[in-house]
């Protein structure tokens, strides 16, 4: 930051001037660079991007009418409808012709990665349904400090960027190492000694309801009331819902204990799992799984539930794959001892604070990595705005 002010104050002391987007940035239709063919495989060698959020929608072989991007000449691809947008620096092609390619103009003393840095700036909520680069967001003005400043910004920002990339490539890969640890502990297909059917391991599955949705007060209460949709391989803490005294006596709702392991019977999330770390009640696609804990730990049945969750799916009937309570209750559960299953728990844990934990492990340090870049970005992008004469 020092560096910065003592550029600022050499080179622009009474402050730069601000210029629309439009006056630094060219755009081209995406139309001669669509994909025909959506047969997407990893085989293939080009990749197909959107600037919304997913990004990389696969990889195609077509060969023609590739964006022939690369670090020397890289663009912007910006989603007119969302304003979403991303730095490309490779060939690609694109899937919708709601895009626009954008590219500095080439007599401006611009840093293209300065302008990119600046529009991240840019505050903007999109509230209707229309086109927005060239009626909107091209006309907002950003600084346009002397070259060796916005390079020098650039330079801080980027290393910003790579070290959450590092970060993030470090998570993935401790996460692939969990992921692999948990299944090869948690296999016992070798082991025909401790098996029992999951319903010998508790001491009660049960099932919940949905009070009537036509009664609005049955949704005013505050006994916390768990979906499928939030049985999401975690645990449970809170709920986005939360029913009233009433509504619990009016449907076939009903309490459970914190430490209840939840399996999801249908919907988008059918056969993941969660664990309750408060008493909760739950609609009627969830089961509710209270575990014998003379027999097994709650947190080892929802590990082993996670570890084969694949399986479990596959069990799904109709074209939506739901479960059935029979279906849980009849699953070979590996009833190895305690004190084993305590072992392996650690092990577990461990790695799981690691890839999960928003207080401590790596999410917990891209988190605040994010919010120092943001900070620092915000900073170095305010100028003080030159007066005109």
């Amino acid at each position: 930051m020092s560096r910065i002010d003592d550029l600022i104050q050499e080179l622009c002391p009474d402050g730069v001037e601000r210029k629309p987007l439009a006056d630094l940035l060219d755009y081209e239709q995406p139309t001669k660079y669509l994909v025909s063919d959506k047969n997407y495989s990893d085989s293939y060698p080009t990749p197909v991007l959107t600037a919304g959020q997913s990004f990389l929608l696969g990889y195609t072989e077509e060969v023609e009418g590739i964006y022939p991007a690369s670090s020397n000449t890289p663009v912007i691809i910006f989603d007119d409808f969302t304003t979403s947008f991303h730095w490309v620096n490779f060939n690609f092609k694109v899937k919708s012709s709601a895009m626009k390619m954008i590219t500095p103009k080439s007599d401006i003393e611009l840093d293209f990665r300065f302008a990119y840095y600046a529009m991240k700036v840019i505050k903007f909520e999109v509230s209707e349904h229309a086109r927005h680069w060239i009626s909107v967001y091209s006309n907002f003005r950003i600084p346009l400090p002397p070259l060796e400043v916005q390079r020098e910004i650039v330079s801080i920002l980027d290393k910003f960027t790579e070290l959450e990339a590092e970060l993030e490539a470090e998570l993935e890969a401790r996460t692939q190492q969990y992921i692999y640890l948990r299944e090869k502990l948690l296999n016992f297909s070798d082991r025909t000694d401790v098996n029992l059917k999951l319903s010998q391991a508790c001491l009660r599955i049960s099932s919940g309801g949905t009070p009537s949705r036509s009664i609005e007060s049955y949704f005013q209460g505050d006994i916390p009331w768990v979906r499928t949709q939030e049985v999401d391989f975690g645990e449970i803490w809170e709920t986005d819902l939360k029913i009233s005294e009433e509504a619990l006596k009016n449907s076939s709702a009903n309490w459970i204990p914190a430490n209840t392991v939840i399996l999801a019977l249908y919907g988008a999330t059918a056969a993941k799992s969660a664990i309750t770390r408060i008493p909760v009640t739950t609609n009627q696609a969830c089961c509710n799984l209270v575990v014998d804990e003379s027999i097994a730990y709650p947190e080892f049945v929802f590990h082993w539930l996670m570890a084969n969750y694949e399986e479990i799916k596959s069990l799904g009937q109709g074209t939506q794959s739901n479960l059935n309570a029979q279906m849980v209750k009849n699953l070979d559960f590996p009833a190895i001892p305690l004190s084993d299953q305590k072992s392996i728990l650690d092990v577990l844990e461990a790695f799981d604070s690691i890839t999960k934990s928003l207080k401590t492990g790596l999410p917990a340090e891209i988190v605040a990595r994010r919010k120092q870049y943001e900070h620092y970005r915000d900073q170095l992008l305010t100028f003080k705005e030159l007066k005109s004469a």
